[in-house]
């Protein structure tokens, strides 16, 4: 009787312990975007789903790959959500694996643009963006890229700072229109330059782009499609181009870390955040555009997202080695030819 009261009490106080080693852990890094319905929409639902528990490390790109590859011996975050180019640099500092989409249930499902965005296997789309131009259609009417520059309109035109998310992509889309597509950006950055003095601002932050299209500083702007919400609030006509020479935008994307030691649980939250249901509760609450394509939206969703089949297919992204190789050139060559 005793003998069974002590190893009673003895397996009681080992209890706690043995179910705190058996809960799985996983490590994720995230941008700091919208956190608290990620947590509601996929990291509780997950949880809840699989038993374990998500730590959860935001910041900026910059921060988030150094502390990888700080870590690189001894990795301790799992899965990361980055740029198409900033996990083309980490594959090339070999800091992610390749991904094992046959584990990926919903794989199949995704856009073609979102399945192997770099071409390498190292990397899985979860939302993309288009780029365009957002224009007062009262004022003036857009079929190119190269109409910014038009002596009738650039006078009203912002136009986003190489610096910047949607500076390269714009510039690229601007190169085709003016028949300078060259990896190095001269041609648009040159173009620009030519016209600096008539550009109202070479603008770093979108938010600002709102109020100087009310009060009528400008009359068009290449932004994301994730800024067009606040231009159709507006009480002035605004609408948005689909160029002749098409649409650009840019992608995130989801990586495994290299060494990590719970890379299946990793590829069974990837796999969730790629479902159909998660996709879609992102999307209706407007803080992705799905990559998944069997994703419906309602109207309202889809107007305020990148969203459908031939817009996936008609984005011409900046590939990852371009964008990677040449950063340092396009900011000297803005900087000579456009200023600071």
């Amino acid at each position: 009787m005793k003998k069974a009261l002590i190893a009673s009490v003895a397996l009681a106080a080992l209890s706690p312990l043995s179910a705190a080693a058996a809960e799985r852990t996983l490590t994720i890094s995230v941008y700091a975007f919208a956190q608290d319905d990620f947590k509601a929409l996929v990291y509780e639902p997950f949880e809840a789903q699989c038993g374990c528990k998500l730590v959860v490390e935001t910041g900026n790109s910059v921060e988030r790959l150094a502390k990888m590859e700080a870590n690189k011996t001894s990795p301790v975050v799992d899965l990361a959500a980055v740029s198409m180019a900033d996990a083309l640099a980490a594959a090339r500092a070999g800091l992610i694996d390749k991904v094992d989409t046959a584990k990926l249930s919903n794989f199949a499902k995704l856009y073609d643009i979102a399945k192997d965005p770099n071409g390498d296997g190292m990397s899985v789309g979860y939302t993309f963006y288009a780029t365009s131009i957002a224009y007062r259609s009262d004022k003036m009417k857009v079929d190119s890229w190269a109409d910014l520059l038009k002596p009738e309109y650039v006078g009203h035109v912002a136009f986003p700072n190489v610096t910047t998310n949607q500076g390269p992509p714009a510039l690229y889309m601007l190169g085709l229109a003016l028949g300078k597509d060259t990896p190095d950006l001269k041609g648009p950055i040159e173009a620009l330059g030519e016209k600096k003095d008539d550009i109202v601002t070479f603008y770093e932050k979108s938010s600002q782009l709102v109020h100087l299209m009310q009060q009528e500083e400008i009359w068009a702007a290449p932004i994301g499609r994730f800024s067009w919400a606040g231009f159709t609030k507006l009480d002035v006509p605004v609408a948005w181009a689909t160029p002749k020479e098409g649409q650009t935008g840019g992608m995130n994307v989801l990586v495994l870390t290299k060494g990590s030691k719970n890379q299946d649980l990793a590829l069974q939250f990837m796999d969730f955040w790629l479902s159909t249901e998660t996709q879609t509760k992102l999307a209706e609450k407007l803080i992705d555009s799905p990559a998944n394509s069997e994703v419906k939206l309602s109207e309202a969703a889809a107007n305020n997202l990148t969203y459908g089949e031939q817009t996936a297919k008609s984005l011409k992204l900046i590939p990852s080695a371009i964008a990677l190789d040449n950063r340092a050139g396009w900011l000297k060559t803005w900087n000579d030819k456009v200023g600071q």
